[in-house]
């Protein structure tokens, strides 16, 4: 039961990365007035495109699922330092990069029995 609900929940942060990534490649236009708020060229998102996918595909592999969620992990706390260094605190854009970095996470934890083992044993 744990490994299907690790699946699910891998499977819906990848979705989310990937659908994020489409929307920057092919309609970064649609982007411009966030980008503009946080000070980011328009023309930078199909880069951010780019990493995500390279996020989501190593994230949805099996044997560099660890790796994906260090990098998902540092993307997504790289989006939450942009809205700090705007002078926000607890935003909703930081909000949701933090849910969908501790999902990443949480599918990993309930996919792999060594890595929930080893967490445990790292809190005892």
């Amino acid at each position: 039961m744990q490994t299907l609900a690790g699946r699910a929940l891998s499977a819906f942060i990848t979705i989310v990365l990937l659908l994020d990534a489409s929307v920057n490649y092919f309609a970064p236009d649609l982007l411009k007035d966030e980008m503009n708020a946080v000070q980011f060229p328009t023309d930078r998102a199909p880069a951010l495109a780019i990493i995500m996918v390279v996020c989501a595909l190593l994230y949805s592999i099996p044997r560099t699922a660890l790796l994906g969620a260090i990098l998902v992990t540092g993307f997504f706390g790289g989006a939450i330092c942009v809205h700090l260094r705007m002078g926000e605190l607890f935003s909703p854009p930081q909000l949701i990069a933090l849910l969908l970095g501790t999902a990443a996470w949480g599918g990993l934890y309930l996919r792999y029995a060594r890595l929930r083992e080893l967490i445990l044993r790292g809190l005892a």
